[in-house]
């Protein structure tokens, strides 16, 4: 099978106009489609804290996660949140109440009802950068620290696709290896985790000595990364050793408690954990 794939992949001619192929092949063919909106009408549960979090647990889901566990440990009761299973694979976030929070349809997505109307928020940036403004945490007040803390922050929205729609899938899912495709996107990886690299050897952390939401976003992409926790054999693949100012980095968030405590919220363990992520705070997971 794979031959044949290869092979036809090779004689490939770009026809005039692309048709869509349904379940194309590959891990995510079953949810990939060329449109949007919603495919079932369905609510989503609302729990009882003020904030209510649609997510599961990749890179991007984590970021949030992560977020709202490090508000609460830093006072923040508004923080408090219910953590609601989004199961991409079975198509939940196609429902029409996902959907009227995120119309692209991709977690995470937030439901502020802490005022009197509730505000919906998509892209994991996007919800860090609320949160942040919201409860005046975890960006940092000097202007220019504020700055470089934004603009990381927005560096990881550029960059993360090349690094997950890119090197993750050609890497890991593509129902075929393609060697140009590897290739690109493995030199496109490596390229950014330089940047991190030069950047974090005369910086402790992203926006300088100060822990911030540039930390969050980037942290669970390229920290994950490196210690094999997003693509397995990617660490030894991209020889994420010689990057050693972002194994630091990356190896001294990992201890912190509400990153710990981020990372298993809204994971699809068993039955009885997902139900409990479901219905309860992440701080219920001490």
């Amino acid at each position: 099978m794979t031959n044949n794939n290869a092979a036809h992949n090779a004689n490939y001619e770009l026809p005039e106009v692309w048709e869509w192929e349904e379940n194309n092949g590959g891990n995510w063919a079953s949810i990939n489609r060329p449109i949007a909106g919603a495919t079932q009408e369905k609510e989503l549960p609302l729990g009882e804290h003020p904030l209510q979090l649609y997510s599961l647990a990749t890179p991007n889901g984590q970021k949030v996660t992560i977020m709202l566990e490090e508000l609460l440990v830093l006072g923040e009761a508004g923080a408090e949140y219910d953590a609601h299973l989004i199961r991409i694979l079975e198509g939940d976030q196609f429902t029409s109440g996902f959907v009227d929070i995120n119309p692209n349809s991709k977690i995470p997505a937030l439901l502020d009802r802490s005022g009197e109307e509730p505000i919906r928020v998509f892209e994991s940036g996007s919800i860090l950068l609320y949160l942040a403004e919201k409860f005046n945490k975890l960006l940092p007040q000097d202007p220019n620290a504020k700055a470089q803390a934004k603009n990381w922050l927005f560096w990881q929205m550029g960059a993360g696709p090349y690094l997950g729609g890119g090197f993750g899938h050609f890497f890991t899912y593509a129902p075929v290896k393609i060697k140009y495709a590897i290739d690109r996107f493995t030199m496109e990886t490596k390229r950014q985790l330089d940047v991190l690299n030069r950047h974090l050897a005369e910086n402790t952390y992203m926006a300088g000595d100060e822990y911030s939401i540039a930390d969050i976003a980037i942290w669970p992409w390229y920290g994950g990364l490196i210690n094999n926790e997003v693509y397995p054999n990617a660490r030894e693949f991209l020889n994420a050793s010689e990057y050693e100012h972002v194994n630091r980095w990356a190896n001294a968030i990992a201890e912190r408690p509400a990153v710990q405590r981020g990372k298993r919220v809204n994971k699809t363990w068993g039955a009885e954990e997902e139900q409990l992520a479901e219905r309860h705070s992440a701080s219920d997971f001490d």
